[in-house]
Protein backbone atom coordinates (compact mmCIF):
# COMPACT_ATOMS: atom_id res chain seq x y z
CA UNK A 1 0.00 0.00 0.00
CA UNK A 2 3.11 2.54 1.04
CA UNK A 3 4.25 1.98 -3.02
CA UNK A 4 0.80 2.32 -4.11
CA UNK A 5 0.72 5.67 -2.78
CA UNK A 6 4.07 7.00 -3.58
CA UNK A 7 3.09 6.15 -7.03
CA UNK A 8 -0.09 8.41 -6.84
CA UNK A 9 2.07 10.79 -5.41
CA UNK A 10 4.83 10.77 -8.22
CA UNK A 11 1.39 10.71 -11.00
CA UNK A 12 0.80 14.25 -9.43
CA UNK A 13 4.23 15.29 -9.68
CA UNK A 14 4.65 14.42 -13.00
CA UNK A 15 1.31 16.27 -14.61
CA UNK A 16 2.11 19.01 -12.59
CA UNK A 17 5.85 19.68 -13.71
CA UNK A 18 3.91 19.08 -17.74
CA UNK A 19 1.36 21.35 -16.49
CA UNK A 20 3.78 24.00 -15.92
CA UNK A 21 5.44 24.13 -19.14
CA UNK A 22 2.54 25.26 -20.59
CA UNK A 23 0.92 27.49 -18.44
CA UNK A 24 1.64 30.31 -16.41
CA UNK A 25 -0.06 33.21 -14.36
CA UNK A 26 -1.88 33.90 -11.16
CA UNK A 27 -4.32 30.90 -12.03
CA UNK A 28 -1.20 28.10 -12.83
CA UNK A 29 0.10 29.30 -9.33
CA UNK A 30 -3.32 28.12 -7.26
CA UNK A 31 -3.36 25.08 -9.93
CA UNK A 32 -0.13 23.92 -8.71
CA UNK A 33 -0.14 24.74 -5.21
CA UNK A 34 -2.88 23.10 -4.90
CA UNK A 35 -1.76 19.99 -6.74
CA UNK A 36 1.26 20.42 -3.85
CA UNK A 37 -1.23 20.57 -1.30
CA UNK A 38 -3.59 17.18 -2.68
CA UNK A 39 0.17 15.30 -3.45
CA UNK A 40 1.22 16.66 0.57
CA UNK A 41 -1.99 15.22 1.89
CA UNK A 42 -1.75 11.68 -0.41
CA UNK A 43 1.90 11.27 1.30
CA UNK A 44 0.59 12.20 5.18
CA UNK A 45 -1.05 8.88 5.49
CA UNK A 46 2.02 6.47 4.73
CA UNK A 47 3.48 6.69 8.37
CA UNK A 48 0.04 5.43 9.45
CA UNK A 49 0.11 2.47 6.80
CA UNK A 50 3.50 1.51 7.71
CA UNK A 51 2.95 1.39 11.36
CA UNK A 52 -0.14 -0.85 10.60
CA UNK A 53 2.43 -3.39 9.17
CA UNK A 54 4.43 -3.00 12.09
CA UNK A 55 1.38 -3.68 14.25
CA UNK A 56 0.57 -6.73 11.84
CA UNK A 57 4.06 -8.08 11.70
CA UNK A 58 4.27 -8.22 15.35
CA UNK A 59 1.27 -9.96 16.15
CA UNK A 60 1.74 -12.65 13.59
CA UNK A 61 5.41 -13.02 15.45
CA UNK A 62 3.62 -13.24 19.02
CA UNK A 63 1.39 -15.70 17.57
CA UNK A 64 4.28 -18.09 16.12
CA UNK A 65 5.76 -17.87 19.75
CA UNK A 66 2.98 -18.64 20.99
CA UNK A 67 2.21 -22.03 18.45
CA UNK A 68 5.51 -22.45 19.20
CA UNK A 69 4.72 -22.59 23.18
CA UNK A 70 1.65 -24.97 22.36
CA UNK A 71 3.80 -27.66 20.10
CA UNK A 72 6.26 -27.55 22.98
CA UNK A 73 3.93 -28.44 25.37
CA UNK A 74 2.08 -31.36 23.35
CA UNK A 75 5.42 -32.90 23.31
CA UNK A 76 5.86 -32.24 26.71
CA UNK A 77 2.53 -34.07 26.81
CA UNK A 78 3.29 -36.89 24.78
CA UNK A 79 6.35 -37.83 26.69
CA UNK A 80 4.69 -38.07 29.47
CA UNK A 81 1.99 -39.92 29.32
CA UNK A 82 -0.85 -36.98 28.98
CA UNK A 83 -4.11 -36.67 27.04
CA UNK A 84 -4.94 -33.60 25.11
CA UNK A 85 -8.47 -33.19 24.23
CA UNK A 86 -9.89 -30.90 21.04
CA UNK A 87 -10.34 -27.73 23.84
CA UNK A 88 -6.88 -28.35 24.92
CA UNK A 89 -8.23 -29.68 28.39
CA UNK A 90 -5.04 -32.14 30.15
CA UNK A 91 -6.11 -35.05 31.41
CA UNK A 92 -4.09 -38.70 31.69
CA UNK A 93 -4.36 -41.00 29.18
CA UNK A 94 -6.64 -43.86 30.42
CA UNK A 95 -4.51 -46.63 27.62
CA UNK A 96 -1.10 -46.03 29.46
CA UNK A 97 -0.58 -47.46 33.02
CA UNK A 98 -0.35 -44.81 35.80
CA UNK A 99 3.13 -43.94 37.12
CA UNK A 100 3.83 -41.58 40.04
CA UNK A 101 4.13 -38.50 39.24
CA UNK A 102 1.61 -38.57 36.80
CA UNK A 103 -0.79 -36.06 38.41
CA UNK A 104 2.07 -33.52 37.92
CA UNK A 105 2.83 -34.38 34.95
CA UNK A 106 -1.03 -33.27 33.98
CA UNK A 107 -0.61 -29.85 35.51
CA UNK A 108 2.49 -29.04 34.19
CA UNK A 109 1.33 -29.82 30.64
CA UNK A 110 -1.91 -27.82 31.66
CA UNK A 111 -0.14 -25.03 32.88
CA UNK A 112 2.09 -25.20 29.52
CA UNK A 113 -1.44 -24.73 27.40
CA UNK A 114 -2.82 -22.25 29.26
CA UNK A 115 0.63 -20.11 29.61
CA UNK A 116 0.43 -20.22 25.37
CA UNK A 117 -3.22 -19.59 25.33
CA UNK A 118 -2.80 -16.96 27.64
CA UNK A 119 -0.18 -15.19 25.02
CA UNK A 120 -2.11 -15.43 22.32
CA UNK A 121 -4.70 -14.03 23.54
CA UNK A 122 -2.77 -10.82 24.78
CA UNK A 123 -1.24 -10.78 21.44
CA UNK A 124 -4.83 -10.69 20.24
CA UNK A 125 -6.15 -7.98 22.66
CA UNK A 126 -2.98 -5.92 22.27
CA UNK A 127 -2.89 -5.77 18.32
CA UNK A 128 -6.83 -4.90 18.19
CA UNK A 129 -5.95 -2.07 20.58
CA UNK A 130 -2.97 -0.56 18.15
CA UNK A 131 -5.16 -1.07 15.45
CA UNK A 132 -7.93 1.08 17.13
CA UNK A 133 -5.96 3.74 17.82
CA UNK A 134 -4.80 3.78 14.07
CA UNK A 135 -8.20 4.20 13.32
CA UNK A 136 -9.25 6.66 16.39
CA UNK A 137 -6.60 9.48 15.48
CA UNK A 138 -7.30 9.17 11.47
CA UNK A 139 -10.57 10.43 12.21
CA UNK A 140 -9.12 13.03 15.01
CA UNK A 141 -6.24 15.59 13.72
CA UNK A 142 -3.67 12.85 12.10
CA UNK A 143 -0.64 14.97 12.86
CA UNK A 144 -0.24 18.19 14.61
CA UNK A 145 3.02 20.35 14.01
CA UNK A 146 5.17 19.96 17.77
CA UNK A 147 6.87 23.40 19.85
CA UNK A 148 10.14 24.31 18.55
CA UNK A 149 13.42 22.98 19.35
CA UNK A 150 14.40 19.61 18.53
CA UNK A 151 17.41 17.10 19.89
CA UNK A 152 20.87 18.06 18.35
CA UNK A 153 22.57 15.18 16.37
CA UNK A 154 24.42 13.23 18.61
CA UNK A 155 22.42 14.32 21.54
CA UNK A 156 22.33 11.57 24.80
CA UNK A 157 19.71 8.89 23.95
CA UNK A 158 18.21 9.53 27.27
CA UNK A 159 17.97 13.13 27.06
CA UNK A 160 15.91 12.04 23.17
CA UNK A 161 13.44 9.95 24.84
CA UNK A 162 12.40 12.28 27.24
CA UNK A 163 11.77 15.09 24.30
CA UNK A 164 10.12 12.35 22.51
CA UNK A 165 8.20 10.95 25.38
CA UNK A 166 6.97 15.11 25.92
CA UNK A 167 5.31 15.17 22.58
CA UNK A 168 1.62 13.82 21.66
CA UNK A 169 0.89 11.32 19.41
CA UNK A 170 -0.41 13.82 16.83
CA UNK A 171 3.43 15.87 17.26
CA UNK A 172 5.16 12.20 16.91
CA UNK A 173 3.01 11.52 13.53
CA UNK A 174 4.46 14.85 12.26
CA UNK A 175 8.09 14.74 13.13
CA UNK A 176 7.71 11.35 11.43
CA UNK A 177 5.73 12.50 7.98
CA UNK A 178 7.48 16.09 7.64
CA UNK A 179 11.41 15.26 9.27
CA UNK A 180 11.69 11.77 8.90
CA UNK A 181 15.83 12.16 8.34
CA UNK A 182 16.46 13.61 11.72
CA UNK A 183 13.72 11.19 13.76
CA UNK A 184 15.61 8.14 11.11
CA UNK A 185 18.64 8.64 12.57
CA UNK A 186 17.95 9.89 16.38
CA UNK A 187 19.49 6.93 19.23
CA UNK A 188 16.41 7.43 21.48
CA UNK A 189 13.76 7.60 19.36
CA UNK A 190 11.53 4.30 19.82
CA UNK A 191 12.35 1.68 16.95
CA UNK A 192 9.00 1.61 14.99
CA UNK A 193 8.93 5.58 14.11
CA UNK A 194 12.48 5.24 13.33
CA UNK A 195 11.86 2.48 11.02
CA UNK A 196 8.01 4.87 9.73
CA UNK A 197 10.10 7.51 8.77
CA UNK A 198 13.66 6.03 7.56
CA UNK A 199 11.76 3.77 5.13
CA UNK A 200 9.92 7.00 4.27
CA UNK A 201 13.18 8.18 2.73
CA UNK A 202 14.12 5.26 0.89
CA UNK A 203 13.02 6.50 -2.10
CA UNK A 204 15.21 9.91 -1.98
CA UNK A 205 17.81 7.60 -1.46
CA UNK A 206 17.91 5.83 -4.92
CA UNK A 207 17.00 8.91 -6.47
CA UNK A 208 20.25 10.38 -4.74
CA UNK A 209 22.06 7.41 -5.94
CA UNK A 210 20.89 7.91 -9.48
CA UNK A 211 21.73 11.68 -9.75
CA UNK A 212 25.06 10.77 -8.80
CA UNK A 213 25.45 7.82 -11.59
CA UNK A 214 24.19 10.41 -13.91
CA UNK A 215 26.56 13.22 -13.27
CA UNK A 216 29.48 10.37 -13.25
CA UNK A 217 27.94 9.21 -16.61
CA UNK A 218 28.09 12.78 -17.69
CA UNK A 219 31.94 13.02 -17.48
CA UNK A 220 32.82 9.61 -18.71
CA UNK A 221 35.43 8.59 -20.01
CA UNK A 222 37.43 11.40 -18.07
CA UNK A 223 39.24 8.77 -15.85
CA UNK A 224 39.52 6.15 -13.34
CA UNK A 225 38.35 8.33 -10.85
CA UNK A 226 34.69 8.01 -12.12
CA UNK A 227 35.00 4.60 -13.11
CA UNK A 228 35.32 3.92 -9.76
CA UNK A 229 32.90 5.89 -8.40
CA UNK A 230 30.78 4.55 -11.00
CA UNK A 231 31.25 0.92 -9.65
CA UNK A 232 30.68 2.30 -5.91
CA UNK A 233 27.29 3.99 -6.95
CA UNK A 234 26.22 1.09 -8.98
CA UNK A 235 26.92 -1.42 -5.96
CA UNK A 236 24.88 0.78 -3.56
CA UNK A 237 21.80 0.68 -5.94
CA UNK A 238 22.21 -3.18 -6.25
CA UNK A 239 22.66 -3.32 -1.88
CA UNK A 240 19.75 -0.43 -1.54
CA UNK A 241 17.05 -2.50 -4.05
CA UNK A 242 18.17 -5.74 -2.06
CA UNK A 243 17.44 -3.93 0.97
CA UNK A 244 14.10 -3.01 0.06
CA UNK A 245 13.10 -6.62 -1.17
CA UNK A 246 13.96 -7.74 2.72
CA UNK A 247 11.88 -4.88 4.03
CA UNK A 248 8.72 -5.52 1.82
CA UNK A 249 9.64 -9.35 2.19
CA UNK A 250 6.07 -10.60 4.09
CA UNK A 251 8.05 -13.86 5.38
CA UNK A 252 10.66 -13.99 8.38
CA UNK A 253 11.09 -11.78 11.05
CA UNK A 254 9.69 -8.85 10.03
CA UNK A 255 12.79 -6.01 9.63
CA UNK A 256 12.80 -2.35 11.08
CA UNK A 257 14.97 0.02 9.17
CA UNK A 258 16.35 2.26 11.73
CA UNK A 259 19.36 3.88 9.86
CA UNK A 260 20.72 4.54 6.28
CA UNK A 261 23.26 6.48 4.08
CA UNK A 262 24.48 6.21 0.69
CA UNK A 263 27.62 8.20 0.83
CA UNK A 264 31.22 6.10 0.69
CA UNK A 265 30.10 2.03 0.57
CA UNK A 266 27.27 3.13 2.31
CA UNK A 267 25.88 2.38 5.73
CA UNK A 268 22.71 0.63 7.46
CA UNK A 269 21.34 -0.38 10.74
CA UNK A 270 18.74 -3.26 10.25
CA UNK A 271 16.85 -4.73 13.00
CA UNK A 272 15.03 -8.24 12.46
CA UNK A 273 12.18 -8.48 15.01
CA UNK A 274 11.67 -5.39 17.30
CA UNK A 275 14.73 -4.67 19.82
CA UNK A 276 12.29 -2.68 22.00
CA UNK A 277 9.88 -5.38 22.81
CA UNK A 278 12.21 -8.62 22.96
CA UNK A 279 13.67 -10.19 25.57
CA UNK A 280 16.75 -10.42 24.19
CA UNK A 281 18.62 -8.35 21.59
CA UNK A 282 22.06 -8.72 19.61
CA UNK A 283 23.78 -6.17 17.87
CA UNK A 284 26.21 -7.05 15.44
CA UNK A 285 29.36 -5.27 14.00
CA UNK A 286 30.80 -6.50 10.61
CA UNK A 287 34.64 -6.22 10.03
CA UNK A 288 36.77 -4.99 7.00
CA UNK A 289 34.65 -4.93 2.99
CA UNK A 290 30.95 -4.32 5.02
CA UNK A 291 28.96 -1.84 2.97
CA UNK A 292 25.59 -1.41 1.88
CA UNK A 293 26.44 -3.57 -1.49
CA UNK A 294 26.33 -6.59 1.09
CA UNK A 295 24.56 -5.84 3.29
CA UNK A 296 21.93 -8.54 2.00
CA UNK A 297 24.18 -11.20 3.11
CA UNK A 298 25.50 -9.60 6.48
CA UNK A 299 21.34 -10.27 7.09
CA UNK A 300 21.52 -13.33 6.45
CA UNK A 301 24.01 -13.65 9.24
CA UNK A 302 21.87 -11.91 11.89
CA UNK A 303 19.16 -14.18 10.71
CA UNK A 304 21.03 -17.49 11.17
CA UNK A 305 21.92 -16.38 14.85
CA UNK A 306 17.80 -15.84 15.03
CA UNK A 307 17.03 -18.55 13.93
CA UNK A 308 18.84 -20.48 16.08
CA UNK A 309 18.01 -18.28 19.25
CA UNK A 310 14.41 -19.21 18.10
CA UNK A 311 15.25 -23.12 18.09
CA UNK A 312 16.72 -23.00 20.92
CA UNK A 313 13.93 -20.93 23.12
CA UNK A 314 10.50 -21.27 21.61
CA UNK A 315 8.10 -18.94 22.25
CA UNK A 316 10.80 -16.34 23.43
CA UNK A 317 10.89 -13.04 21.68
CA UNK A 318 14.66 -12.38 20.20
CA UNK A 319 15.93 -9.58 17.73
CA UNK A 320 19.31 -9.50 16.43
CA UNK A 321 20.70 -6.12 14.86
CA UNK A 322 23.11 -5.34 12.08
CA UNK A 323 24.78 -2.10 13.10
CA UNK A 324 26.78 -1.20 10.14
CA UNK A 325 27.01 2.43 11.10
CA UNK A 326 30.54 3.58 10.35
CA UNK A 327 33.24 3.37 7.90
CA UNK A 328 34.81 0.24 7.73
CA UNK A 329 37.67 -0.82 5.99
CA UNK A 330 37.97 -1.41 2.19
CA UNK A 331 41.64 -2.74 2.06
CA UNK A 332 44.21 -4.22 4.45
CA UNK A 333 46.18 -1.28 4.42
CA UNK A 334 43.13 0.51 5.92
CA UNK A 335 42.36 -2.51 8.76
CA UNK A 336 45.88 -2.41 9.76
CA UNK A 337 45.57 0.80 11.47
CA UNK A 338 42.67 1.39 14.24
CA UNK A 339 41.53 4.65 13.12
CA UNK A 340 37.95 4.10 11.60
CA UNK A 341 37.49 1.85 15.20
CA UNK A 342 38.38 4.78 16.75
CA UNK A 343 35.58 7.19 14.77
CA UNK A 344 33.41 4.16 15.41
CA UNK A 345 33.06 3.90 18.96
CA UNK A 346 30.67 6.81 19.88
CA UNK A 347 28.33 5.75 17.91
CA UNK A 348 27.93 2.55 18.93
CA UNK A 349 27.57 3.83 22.11
CA UNK A 350 25.38 6.63 21.44
CA UNK A 351 23.05 3.31 19.66
CA UNK A 352 23.15 0.94 22.24
CA UNK A 353 22.42 3.52 25.11
CA UNK A 354 19.44 4.40 22.79
CA UNK A 355 18.38 0.71 23.21
CA UNK A 356 18.54 0.36 27.02
CA UNK A 357 16.41 4.03 27.03
CA UNK A 358 13.46 3.05 24.51
CA UNK A 359 13.03 -0.49 25.51
CA UNK A 360 9.66 -1.61 26.86
CA UNK A 361 9.13 -3.33 30.00
CA UNK A 362 11.38 -4.85 31.81
CA UNK A 363 15.51 -4.37 30.24
CA UNK A 364 16.46 -6.96 27.17
CA UNK A 365 19.52 -8.55 27.81
CA UNK A 366 21.89 -7.13 25.17
CA UNK A 367 24.70 -8.65 23.59
CA UNK A 368 27.22 -6.70 20.97
CA UNK A 369 29.16 -9.25 18.56
CA UNK A 370 32.29 -8.12 16.74
CA UNK A 371 33.84 -9.90 13.72
CA UNK A 372 37.18 -9.53 12.56
CA UNK A 373 37.71 -5.73 12.24
CA UNK A 374 34.35 -5.43 13.67
CA UNK A 375 35.62 -7.03 16.88
CA UNK A 376 38.15 -3.91 17.29
CA UNK A 377 35.04 -1.20 16.88
CA UNK A 378 33.37 -2.98 19.83
CA UNK A 379 36.51 -3.67 22.02
CA UNK A 380 37.65 0.19 21.28
CA UNK A 381 33.98 1.49 22.00
CA UNK A 382 33.90 -0.64 25.09
CA UNK A 383 37.41 0.61 26.52
CA UNK A 384 36.72 4.05 25.19
CA UNK A 385 32.93 4.83 25.90
CA UNK A 386 31.51 2.28 27.57
CA UNK A 387 29.00 -0.36 26.26
CA UNK A 388 25.27 -0.79 27.31
CA UNK A 389 25.57 -4.64 26.97
CA UNK A 390 25.30 -7.36 28.90
CA UNK A 391 27.64 -10.01 27.10
CA UNK A 392 29.94 -9.00 24.28
CA UNK A 393 31.27 -11.45 21.77
CA UNK A 394 34.07 -11.75 19.24
CA UNK A 395 34.33 -13.74 16.55
CA UNK A 396 37.46 -14.26 14.43
CA UNK A 397 39.27 -11.13 16.47
CA UNK A 398 42.31 -9.55 15.41
CA UNK A 399 42.57 -8.38 19.16
CA UNK A 400 40.22 -6.02 20.29
CA UNK A 401 42.30 -2.69 21.49
CA UNK A 402 43.20 -4.65 25.28
CA UNK A 403 45.02 -7.78 26.59
CA UNK A 404 42.75 -8.47 29.30
CA UNK A 405 38.31 -8.35 29.25
CA UNK A 406 38.55 -6.36 32.58
CA UNK A 407 39.62 -3.64 30.45
CA UNK A 408 36.31 -3.80 28.55
CA UNK A 409 33.98 -2.63 31.32
CA UNK A 410 32.05 -5.78 31.86
CA UNK A 411 32.59 -9.13 34.49
CA UNK A 412 35.01 -11.08 32.58
CA UNK A 413 31.99 -14.00 32.80
CA UNK A 414 30.28 -12.08 30.40
CA UNK A 415 33.40 -11.51 27.84
CA UNK A 416 33.67 -13.95 24.63
CA UNK A 417 35.30 -15.27 22.35
CA UNK A 418 35.76 -18.02 19.03
CA UNK A 419 38.51 -18.71 16.58
CA UNK A 420 38.29 -21.03 14.11
CA UNK A 421 41.68 -23.14 13.69
CA UNK A 422 41.62 -22.33 10.20
CA UNK A 423 40.93 -18.88 10.20
CA UNK A 424 43.69 -16.71 8.24
CA UNK A 425 43.05 -13.78 11.12
CA UNK A 426 45.69 -16.14 13.32
CA UNK A 427 48.45 -14.75 10.97
CA UNK A 428 47.43 -11.02 12.05
CA UNK A 429 50.24 -10.68 14.43
CA UNK A 430 52.87 -7.98 14.74
CA UNK A 431 55.96 -8.07 12.36
CA UNK A 432 58.33 -9.75 14.14
CA UNK A 433 56.20 -12.14 15.61
CA UNK A 434 55.33 -12.99 12.04
CA UNK A 435 58.57 -12.76 11.03
CA UNK A 436 59.68 -15.23 14.36
CA UNK A 437 56.70 -17.52 13.02
CA UNK A 438 58.35 -17.82 9.32
CA UNK A 439 62.01 -18.70 10.59
CA UNK A 440 60.59 -21.33 13.09
CA UNK A 441 58.83 -22.87 10.18
CA UNK A 442 61.89 -22.87 7.79
CA UNK A 443 64.30 -24.64 10.18
CA UNK A 444 64.96 -28.14 10.26
CA UNK A 445 63.19 -28.72 13.48
CA UNK A 446 60.40 -25.56 12.44
CA UNK A 447 57.42 -28.01 13.43
CA UNK A 448 58.54 -29.60 16.64
CA UNK A 449 60.10 -26.11 17.92
CA UNK A 450 56.48 -24.55 17.16
CA UNK A 451 54.91 -27.51 19.06
CA UNK A 452 57.03 -26.54 22.05
CA UNK A 453 57.06 -23.09 21.80
CA UNK A 454 53.34 -23.12 22.50
CA UNK A 455 50.85 -21.19 20.16
CA UNK A 456 51.87 -16.92 20.63
CA UNK A 457 48.56 -15.76 20.75
CA UNK A 458 49.22 -11.81 20.29
CA UNK A 459 47.67 -10.06 17.61
CA UNK A 460 47.68 -7.27 15.48
CA UNK A 461 45.00 -4.89 17.91
CA UNK A 462 46.42 -6.75 21.22
CA UNK A 463 46.36 -10.13 23.12
CA UNK A 464 44.13 -12.65 21.36
CA UNK A 465 40.67 -12.74 23.26
CA UNK A 466 40.47 -16.85 22.31
CA UNK A 467 43.80 -16.84 24.98
CA UNK A 468 43.22 -17.85 28.39
CA UNK A 469 45.50 -15.44 29.17
CA UNK A 470 43.35 -12.77 27.98
CA UNK A 471 40.07 -13.75 31.06
CA UNK A 472 37.60 -14.25 29.00
CA UNK A 473 35.48 -17.53 27.89
CA UNK A 474 35.57 -19.32 25.11
CA UNK A 475 32.84 -21.58 22.86
CA UNK A 476 34.23 -24.08 20.06
CA UNK A 477 34.29 -23.32 15.86
CA UNK A 478 34.82 -26.10 13.31
CA UNK A 479 36.88 -25.79 10.70
CA UNK A 480 34.93 -22.87 8.86
CA UNK A 481 37.77 -20.51 7.71
CA UNK A 482 37.26 -16.60 8.46
CA UNK A 483 33.86 -15.93 7.53
CA UNK A 484 32.11 -19.95 7.94
CA UNK A 485 31.16 -18.65 11.86
CA UNK A 486 27.34 -18.32 10.64
CA UNK A 487 27.36 -21.52 9.21
CA UNK A 488 24.39 -24.03 10.03
CA UNK A 489 26.60 -27.05 11.12
CA UNK A 490 29.23 -24.85 12.89
CA UNK A 491 29.17 -25.35 16.86
CA UNK A 492 29.88 -21.67 17.36
CA UNK A 493 26.74 -20.90 15.71
CA UNK A 494 24.91 -22.93 18.86
CA UNK A 495 27.66 -20.84 21.12
CA UNK A 496 26.45 -17.47 19.94
CA UNK A 497 23.15 -17.87 20.06
CA UNK A 498 23.60 -19.17 23.83
CA UNK A 499 25.58 -16.46 24.71
CA UNK A 500 22.66 -14.13 23.40
CA UNK A 501 20.17 -15.93 25.18
CA UNK A 502 22.36 -16.07 28.31
CA UNK A 503 22.51 -19.69 28.50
Amino acid sequence: MPKLVERRADELATAATALRDAWSGRAAGAAFARLGGLRADLLCPRPALIEADQVLAEFAGRIAGAKARLDSAVAHADRSGVQVDRRGQASADPTRARTPGSAQAVAAVAGEIGAALDAARAADREAAGRLGELVGAAGTGWASPPPPGRPASGAAPAAVRQWWVGLTPAQRRWLVTYEPDRVGRLDGVPVAARDQANRLLLAQHRADLLTERRRLLGRMPSGPVELVGLRRVDAALAGLDALAIRLAAPEGPRAYLLGLATREEGRAVVALGNPDRSGQVLTYVPGMGAGLDDVAGELDRAGRVLSRCTALAPGEETSTVLWLDYDAPDFLHEAAWPRQADDAGPALHRFQEGLRATHEGDGARQTVLGHSYGSLVVGISARDHGLAADALVFLGSPGVGVDHARDLGLPSGQVWASTATDDVIRLACPPEELFRRALLVAGPLGAAVTLLDGPDRELWFGRDPSDPRFGGRTFPSGRYGHTGYWHPDNPALDGLARVVLGR
